[in-house]
């Protein structure tokens, strides 16, 4: 006869109690943190612009039911959608994440902490035009920024010593969980109501992670964020509305998270809530690809140098040693027929082989044109990975967090060239004063597929000084992006 569990309603779990009192904290984010915040939000719009070159991510788009009308809904930055709160999340989110090009979060656990602005930014907007329809004053874009921080440091806080991949898992999970919080916060909701909107977030089924790797691969990857911080939009505002939470949606015996989808781990923490992750994210600056591959890019484009120098193509190539991370080994190290673009932007030889022998690495070198180049896979199939334990050390030390790789390259004729050792991606905190300037210019390229050049400028203007930018409302901020719109 099995025992019977308590009927009692336990207190909440510690860890969404700690979530919650740190969102409805007035603690201030540290002025690096802000000015973090303020790069982010250029580079991650700049991202979603330039998804919106791409049929395979438009044709998710917008409303469910074509035609729908949202009386004071939220306006899509680089569209002409008005839409529910809820799938202007998705839509954004989408187009944020399709690229794999906006910032990463590196840890136990791997993410892009900037997923999180789908839900940030088009439920500010919403909550604003409300308010303007009554006359009243809407959120400003210092709260969306100071909103982007405590998303950052939730889902990052949780990825630092938490593998979510290692069960089976994917990294959404942390955005549904951070949207979650941050937004019930500016939906107003109570200390004990942010809590039930965390617990429904974990009670959740979560995303599998099995679209990320063979021989599943696919574009679910690419939107997966944007279901996750609409989710979380929809889980808010059901608890606005009075639905109830689940306390020990992580604890509770058999039935909680833990036990059912975490092997019966509870989560562990390495530092409180704070500034840490907004301070030290990563950018993706010069490569749409995976994070775990940037060092091995730049390096691979500097031997494209070198080779034109001897007078040498990738025809001369007999053999290509990588040395990486443990999780580089996990994730992209790939062998084998890769079946479309989001397979080919996750597999490091493919990511390794494109600028050896064209110089360059793209989004549009993911697409057939590109991809059914003969001498791609040839190379590919020339290109050997191991882990270095050190490259691994390196990479889960927080005083480090380094995302090192090391080609070497044989030729046919028996040279083998000086290994090319990258340990910090531009992207870097290490490398932040190096990489701001290209990201501002990665922005620049952005606004330019989209607008003309009176609008880039205003946009420009009004997202260069972080103090401006805090003080404008979020309508007249994303009025700036809408299609259509005489802003």
């Amino acid at each position: 006869m099995s025992a019977r569990l308590p009927a009692v309603r336990p207190a909440a779990d510690r860890v969404l109690a700690d979530i919650a009192d740190y969102v409805k904290s007035n603690a201030a984010p540290s002025a690096l943190a802000l000015d973090t915040a303020r790069a982010c939000l250029v580079d991650t719009l700049g991202c979603g612009l330039e998804a919106l070159e791409y049929p395979a991510c438009t044709k998710l788009l917008g409303p469910i039911v074509p035609g729908t009308i949202v009386p004071n809904g939220a306006h899509v930055p680089g569209t002409d959608f008005v839409l529910d709160p809820v799938q202007a999340a998705f839509t954004l989110g989408a187009m944020i994440r399709w690229l794999d090009f906006n910032d990463t979060w590196l840890a136990a656990e791997w993410g892009h902490p900037s997923d999180n602005l789908g839900g940030i930014l088009m439920v500010a907007d919403w909550l604003g035009r409300n308010a303007k329809a009554t006359g009243k004053p809407g959120p400003t874009m210092g709260e969306v920024l100071r909103a982007m921080v405590q998303a950052h440091e939730i889902q990052g806080c949780l990825a630092l010593e938490n593998s979510f991949n290692k069960v089976g898992l994917d990294h959404v999970v942390l955005v549904k969980v951070a949207t979650t919080a941050v937004v019930a916060k500016m939906l107003g909701l109570s200390r004990e109501q942010i809590i039930d909107a965390l617990s429904l977030a974990w009670v959740d089924g979560q995303s599998l992670r099995t679209y990320r790797h063979a021989p599943n691969t696919g574009s679910r990857k690419s939107w997966a964020a944007g279901d996750a911080t609409s989710r979380a939009v929809r889980l808010s505002l059901m608890v606005k509305a009075g639905e109830m939470g689940y306390p020990t949606a992580l604890t509770a015996k058999t039935w909680g998270f833990y036990d059912a989808s975490f092997g019966g781990q509870p989560f562990k923490f390495q530092r409180p809530y704070g500034s840490y992750v907004m301070e030290n994210v990563l950018f993706k600056i010069s490569f749409p690809a995976e994070f775990h591959s940037q060092t091995a890019v730049e390096a691979a484009l500097m031997l494209h140098a070198r080779l034109k120098a001897m007078g040498k193509t990738d025809a001369d190539i007999v053999r290509i040693s990588i040395r990486t991370q443990e999780a580089a080994m996990r994730i992209i190290d790939k062998q084998g027929a890769l079946a479309n673009p989001a397979d080919r932007d996750h597999c490091i030889q493919y990511l390794v082989a494109v600028p050896l022998i064209f110089g360059r690495l793209t989004a549009a070198d993911y697409e057939d044109a590109v991809a059914t180049d003969p001498r791609i896979d040839v190379l590919r199939a020339k290109i050997v990975c191991a882990e270095d334990v050190n490259f691994t050390k390196d990479y889960l030390d927080p005083g480090k967090r380094s995302i090192a790789n090391a080609l070497t390259v044989e030729l046919t004729d028996g040279t083998i060239l000086d290994e090319l050792v990258v340990e910090y991606p531009v992207g870097h905190m290490r490398r932040r004063a190096e990489g701001l300037p290209l990201l501002e210019e990665k922005f620049r390229r952005n606004l330019g597929l989209r607008f003309d050049r009176d609008r880039q400028q205003k946009i420009l203007d009004a997202s260069a000084d972080r103090v401006r930018l805090e003080a404008m409302q979020v309508t007249d901020y994303v009025d700036l992006y809408t299609v259509g719109s005489t802003a």
